[in-house]
């Protein structure tokens, strides 16, 4: 059974800084999400509000507004913003503090570890509740060089990078491995950031909490743990920031890491700054495609569209020009689903076109 969890998100449901929340919203293997909390949208269905769907999961004031209305206890409360800023604040230690005299474990994301904080050990003994620091990176001894036997990996891998921090690399991800289960292509996931593995990933690390020394190894460890433990046909590979994000360097550990066969790269036309950083221009999209073909022995082969901002005609225009511009398969899969990238896949890798294949033919024999 799944755990039950409220998570807090107060003023950032729906946004860039709501994604971790956002992401369990939408996929959670692991959790089953029983409330959010966000004052200013309070009353709503997270669904609705979200996606446009309903989802019957209610978005409530605080702590004490869930706990009424709601008929348990959840087991967990998680902290579900991603904040430029990565300390609590006076207010937020506060909630954090009541959550657990409310007798809820702590699933915290932040890069600031709820276990070393000695006011948060303390409670967290007195009202029995466990602590879980999510992006708390292994021990010394639990960490792996990289050793160059990606090189050798004859499973075809797709890393889903992007143009920015927050614009749908993991949801596109996600989507994608699901599709293509369905569709009989044993697709394993390799999260890298602390929402996939708050969303179930069985494989993967939040790689920006690593040393330089440990990041592009802990990348290809969990590809081959994946690859030896599953026999996947093919494995997908979660981006982090962008290549050319002047703050971050996951995509490059990713890259050098996962050493992928090919990319897929997500992009928020209507975006023209990096997300908390409101100075810094985004690069045009063929810069970061050119940038990610020279940096890694690779090619991109789709575009992914999050299509925050723009109206379902601009999309469906954005589609068609970039196809047009970049001669590239694009589309958005929240408003369209994954066939169309899942056909540029058999098409680039046409040893998975018998799996494929195979499952049609099942289907069509049954029906």
């Amino acid at each position: 059974m799944k755990i039950t969890a409220l998570v807090y998100c107060e003023n950032e449901f729906g946004k860039v800084d709501g994604k971790v929340t956002n992401g369990l919203l939408r996929n959670s293997d692991k959790y089953e999400i029983v409330g959010i909390i966000d004052s200013t949208k309070a009353g709503q269905d997270s669904g609705q509000c979200l996606d446009g769907i309903k989802n019957s999961v209610p978005i409530f004031q605080n702590i004490e507004d869930a706990l009424y209305h709601l008929t348990i206890i959840p087991s967990c409360f998680i902290y579900g913003i991603a904040p430029f800023s990565t300390f609590l604040n006076i207010k937020e230690r506060a909630i954090i503090k009541n959550a657990i005299k409310k007798g809820m474990n702590i699933i915290n994301g932040l890069p600031e570890f709820f276990a070393d904080d000695n006011e948060f050990v303390e409670m967290a003994k007195e009202y029995h509740v466990e602590l879980y620091d999510i992006r708390k990176p292994p021990i010394r001894t639990h960490l792996h060089h990289f050793t160059g036997d990606i090189h050798a990996l004859t499973t075809p891998i797709i890393a889903i990078l992007g143009t920015d921090c927050a614009v749908g690399k993991r949801t596109t991800a996600l989507r994608l491995v699901k599709a293509l289960n369905i569709k009989g292509v044993n697709t394993v996931f390799i999260a890298t950031g602390q929402t996939g593995i708050l969303q179930g990933a069985k494989y993967g690390v939040a790689i920006d909490m690593l040393s330089s020394g440990f990041a592009t190894g802990e990348v290809e460890h969990a590809i081959l743990t994946a690859d030896k433990a599953e026999n996947p046909d093919i494995i997908i590979v979660e981006g982090q920031g962008a290549l050319s994000h002047p703050a971050f360097t996951s995509s490059s550990a990713i890259l050098k890491g996962s050493s992928p066969d090919a990319v897929i790269i997500q992009d928020a036309p209507k975006r023209k700054n990096h997300c908390d950083y409101p100075n810094i221009s985004i690069p045009p999209l063929n810069y970061e495609i050119n940038l990610i073909e020279a940096f890694s022995d690779t090619e991109v082969i789709a575009i992914t569209i999050n299509h925050e901002g723009m109206t379902d005609k601009e999309l469906e225009n954005t589609i068609n020009e970039y196809e047009m511009i970049y001669e590239l398969t694009t589309t958005d899969v929240l408003k369209y689903g994954c066939n169309k990238l899942i056909d540029k896949i058999i098409d680039q890798f046409p040893q998975l076109q018998k799996k494929y294949s195979d499952l049609k033919n099942h289907v069509n024999s049954k029906n």
